[in-house]
Order: structure tokens, then C-alpha cells, then sequence
């Protein structure tokens, strides 16, 4: 029995667990980030079919990581369960010195999904997502590029990554308007310290039919629990390896840390399971990315939507560090609450 919760992915048919398993860590021994990939192929088999069996279907991966190394490893772990499994997997940043070996251009977009194919030995991608924006190509040539790919069968669904919210929503707008297969998802940058997202992306994803994949919902590992805010050197993640919090003080983020394992104990559970599931309390469509490099911080993560957060236990959470409100934000917010005064009054 599993507690794995399900959605759509944005206003599209395709059905992925909540939690998504990424890749990041999988590595056949290259020292590319070696705070983060250390996983080799064994280990990396292991984790794979636990997800499975714990009811995750979903899989975050990208030609990037480890130089295509993750997506080889995520290929030969997943074997004959394939199609038990929806992949996702992205492209846009350099791969070799070579002057085009980059971006979102035609040749890169089609040559970079051939490439992935082959190392995932997979006849079609489920989700491809844009990981960049490229100001150098029009982006008309990428989505004409990207339409190919789904023509060709080779690409099911397509999504972006990092983008400005205008500019996923004047592609979508284009995608609409010239009946091309449209954006689904958007991976980005969320969790308890890094919530900028909330002030325009969310809205605008909400409005153009989007699903959030939330990357780093542990912000490098802070919220797990196992750093000292004043001595990250001392653990051995990605942070130690010269990460930081993500702009926020280091109050806040031990206020946040402190409140993570308080309510951690009255639910007898790892902070990193409370972190994990105040973000599935968010939204029901929201996916959110884990990573692992021990089955340990697997089974704390799966462990999230079995999780059941009170009102005032997320209240405690999101009143910590809400994303401060910039113009024309908070002009909407006092319009906002001149109407409802005037109308409730």
C-alpha cells in the first residue's frame, strides 16, 4: 500500500506522482559537482525501483547532469519497468567548445533530444524541458524546433525551466495562437527560503495552464536538518561544497530550521518529510523534485504525502520568510483590499 499522491501535469492529460524522482546525483565517477553526484549505477538501480515500488512514476533528469551520465545511468536502472515510468529530461546548456553546442537553435534542440534518446535507449521522451532561456535564438525557431519533436513522436509533452514568467507566458500565447503543442510544465526554484516564485510565476502558470515541478525543495539540503547554519563547511552536501541560502539571514534560516523540527517531533518524522509536504500543502498540482544519495533521504522524502500538515503547523512555517511584495504587487494588494472594504462593507 503507498501513500503516493497523483496529478495532471498543468492542463495537459499526463498523470505523474507528486513526488518526482531526479537524477542529479547519478554519476558513473566524472567529478562533475562532486558534493552532489556521487551515485553510481548499483545504487542508483536500488533507488530507482524503490520509487517504483513505493508508487513514484515520475523521473527528473537532463543532458547536463554529469555530462549525460545521469541519463544513461536512469536508463539502464529503469531496463524493463520503462514504461512504468514518466521521464523528464532537459536541455539548453552547453555541451562541448564547439560555438552551437548550446541554446535553444534548431540543430542543438533536435541533435541534444537524438542524444538523450540514445542514452536513455528510449524510443520518446515524456517530458522535455527547455533548461535555459537563450536570448540569441528567436524564439519562434525553438518552439517550430520543439513542435518537430512531437511531430516526429520523439517528444510527448514540452516545458520550461528558469524562464521569466513573461516570457513562458508569450510562449504559450504563441503556442496557442499557432496550434503548437503548448508549454505543461515549469521547474523552478522553490521551497521554505526561496519563494520568489510566488509573485508572478505561480499566478501566471496558474492562468496559462502550467504545472510546477519544484527543484531544490530542500535548499540544498538546509531543511533536512543536517546543517548548522553557522558552519556549513561541516556537512557534506551540496552547500559544504560553496552553496548559501539562497539570500536569506541566516535568523531566518535557523527560525525556520528550529520550527522544521518542532514539528517534526510531534509527528515523529524527519524535517525534510515536514519541508516536503508544507509544499505539496501549497497546491494539489504542484510536483515536487527529490534527490538522494542515500536510500535514507529516499524513504524521508516518500514519506512526505502521507504527511498531513494542521493549518496552524503551515501557518507557523509560511509566516517565516514570505517573499516580499515589490511593485506593482503590493499597489495590487492595497487595491485589492480598498475593493473588498468598500464591497464587504
Amino acid at each position: 500500500m503507498t501513500d503516493m499522491i497523483y496529478t495532471r501535469m498543468g492542463n495537459s492529460g499526463l498523470i505523474v506522482s507528486r513526488m518526482c524522482f531526479g537524477t542529479m546525483t547519478f554519476n558513473h565517477g566524472s567529478e562533475w559537482i562532486p558534493g552532489v553526484a556521487k551515485v553510481g549505477q548499483d545504487a542508483a538501480t536500488e533507488m530507482v525501483h524503490h520509487a517504483l515500488d513505493a508508487g513514484v512514476n515520475f523521473f527528473d533528469t537532463a543532458d547536463g547532469y554529469s555530462s549525460g551520465e545521469s541519463e544513461d545511468i536512469l536508463g539502464k536502472a529503469l531496463g524493463k519497468r520503462r514504461n512504468e515510468a514518466v521521464i523528464c529530461t532537459k536541455l539548453g546548456f552547453r555541451q562541448t567548445d564547439q560555438l552551437g553546442d548550446a541554446g535553444l537553435n534548431r540543430t542543438h534542440v533536435l541533435r541534444q533530444i537524438d542524444g538523450s534518446l540514445g542514452r536513455m535507449d528510449i524510443d520518446h521522451i515524456d517530458l522535455l524541458v527547455l533548461h535555459k532561456t537563450d536570448f540569441t535564438t528567436p524564439l519562434e525557431e525553438t518552439l517550430a524546433a520543439l513542435q518537430i519533436a512531437v511531430e516526429h513522436g520523439k517528444v510527448r509533452y514540452v516545458g520550461v525551466s528558469n524562464w521569466n514568467a513573461w516570457q513562458m507566458a508569450r510562449a504559450v500565447q504563441y503556442q496557442r495562437d499557432h496550434c503548437l503543442a503548448p508549454f505543461v510544465a515549469g521547474q523552478y526554484l522553490y521551497n521554505l527560503v526561496a519563494r520568489d516564485i510566488e509573485l508572478d510565476v505561480l499566478p501566471m502558470m496558474t492562468e496559462m495552464g502550467g504545472g510546477l515541478m519544484a527543484w531544490s525543495p530542500l535548499a540544498g539540503g538546509l531543511l533536512s536538518g543536517k546543517y548548522d547554519p553557522d558552519n556549513l563547511e561541516e556537512g557534506d552536501g551540496r552547500l559544504s561544497e560553496g552553496g548559501d541560502f539562497l539570500g536569506i539571514e541566516k535568523a531566518t534560516a535557523r527560525k525556520i530550521i528550529e520550527t522544521l523540527s518542532d514539528i517534526a517531533k510531534t509527528h515523529d518524522a524527519h524535517p525534510a518529510t515536514v519541508a516536503l509536504a508544507w509544499l505539496l500543502a501549497q497546491d494539489r498540482g504542484h510536483s515536487v523534485i527529490f534527490g538522494a544519495s542515500k536510500m535514507s533521504h529516499m524513504d524521508a522524502a516518500l514519506a512526505a504525502p502521507g504527511l498531513t500538515l494542521s493549518e496552524s503547523e503551515l501557518s507557523a512555517l509560511s509566516d517565516i520568510a514570505p517573499p516580499a511584495k515589490r511593485y506593482p504587487h503590493w499597489f495590487d494588494a492595497m487595491m485589492t483590499d480598498e475593493l473588498n472594504t468598500k464591497i464587504l462593507s
